[in-house]
């Protein structure tokens, strides 16, 4: 069997600093065939002029470029214009592992039933590292919060099927609710047991900006609009505030009428 071409999808937004780091780490994969594309999301620095010159060195490497749009936007040109058949988001100032790409693919060729891949994850800056703990996959927990990170594998049909990420979710964890989506009727999760994704972590981390209280009340609000069907399966009810007590909360209203 042929081996399927991976497009890896790199957004970046004012991340000169980082990417080519970036690149480098994804292109120093053991798997191949593979393309990238840098979609440059109106970066007001010299990101565009690093991504040409990045164009100009690799031949792997494309550049796309629009006016700024916002990451999942910026994912979704990337994934529409794709050639591969697996889909990699790497955002533009974080790094992967060399075999991180090669066992992902074994597993996905292998188990058709396998939906997304990923792996074991640090979080990382100029002070230092520290491991990203991550709750195992369930339907339940994922109900609850997100425990898959961006840079994971899924098919390219899977995500053009689902709508791809939500452009209008713009008060972040837009990557929770893309998960949501793809995998809320059915497919199998895989964590791969090693460290391959290294998430950066920056005073600008869209993840840092949106932490806010205001921010996780929209959150919610959309999240519960969107998928009712899926937290009234898993959680008896909306996704609360306090997530965790969600399930309990919601069966102890229906229980005395309130819901």
């Amino acid at each position: 069997m042929k081996a399927p071409l991976v497009s890896i999808i790199t957004p970046c937004y004012n991340q000169a600093k980082y990417l080519r780091e970036t690149v480098k780490s994804a292109l120093a994969s053991s798997y191949r065939p593979i393309e990238l594309l840098i979609i440059n999301d109106g970066s007001t620095d010299n990101s565009l002029e690093i991504a040409r010159e990045l164009e100009q060195e690799f031949p792997e490497v494309v550049v796309l470029d629009q006016p700024n749009g916002g990451v999942s936007r910026a994912r979704n040109h990337g994934i529409k214009t794709a050639k591969g058949e697996i889909i990699l988001p790497l955002d533009g100032d974080d790094l992967i592992a060399p075999n991180y790409m090669e066992e992902a693919v074994k597993v996905m060729v292998a188990r058709p039933e396998v939906r997304v891949v990923y792996c074991q994850g640090i979080k990382f800056n100029e002070k230092g590292q520290k491991k990203w703990n991550l709750k195992p996959f369930s339907r339940y927990q994922l109900a609850r919060d997100n425990m898959i990170f961006p840079a994971t594998f899924f098919w390219k049909k899977d995500a053009l099927e689902v709508g791809g990420f939500s452009e209008d979710m713009t008060m972040g964890r837009e990557d929770w609710e893309f998960w949501i989506k793809m995998l809320k009727n059915g497919g199998e999760v895989v964590q791969l047991p090693f460290l391959g994704y290294f998430y950066r972590l920056t005073p600008t981390s869209k993840r840092k900006k949106t932490a806010t209280h205001q921010k996780k009340i929209e959150r919610l609000a959309y999240l519960n609009a969107k998928h009712m069907d899926f937290f009234e399966r898993e959680l008896n009810g909306p996704l609360r505030i306090q997530r965790t007590w969600s399930r309990p909360y919601n069966t102890l209203m229906k229980f005395i009428g309130k819901l």
